[in-house]
């Protein structure tokens, strides 16, 4: 069964820093993509980065220049490293990955707690 386990969520002041990190267990399929998302309290999920096999990353503007994310090939894993958190930062947190397959399937993770106080 395939498990998505993000870790590293938690509660931190304005301007602080946090690094989540979501392994992915359970699998033979190779992953082509990883992304993560957050979902801010009465808000959709949005995307925040996401990172092709290759290392080509996307970030929404709201993260660029505070956020990176990288994959962790030798662990199965991506990371987000997050600086200069402000309190619209908020959300629930979600990783996903995108695997090869016949169908090609999406799995993801069940989501880590980040909340920036002012």
């Amino acid at each position: 069964q395939i498990q998505l386990m993000e870790s590293g969520g938690g509660l931190v002041r304005t301007g602080g820093s946090l690094r989540l990190s979501c392994v992915v267990s359970g699998t033979r399929f190779r992953i082509y993509a990883m992304g993560w998302y957050r979902q801010p309290p009465g808000r959709q999920r949005e995307l925040v980065a996401s990172i092709k096999s290759g290392d080509s990353a996307n970030y929404a503007d709201f993260v660029k220049d505070r956020f990176t994310i990288s994959r962790d090939y030798a662990n199965n894993a991506v990371n987000l490293q997050m600086d200069n958190l402000q309190p619209d930062d908020t959300a629930v947190y979600y990783c996903n990955a995108h695997f090869y397959g016949d169908p090609d399937f999406t799995s993801w993770g069940q989501g880590t707690q980040v909340t920036v106080s002012s």
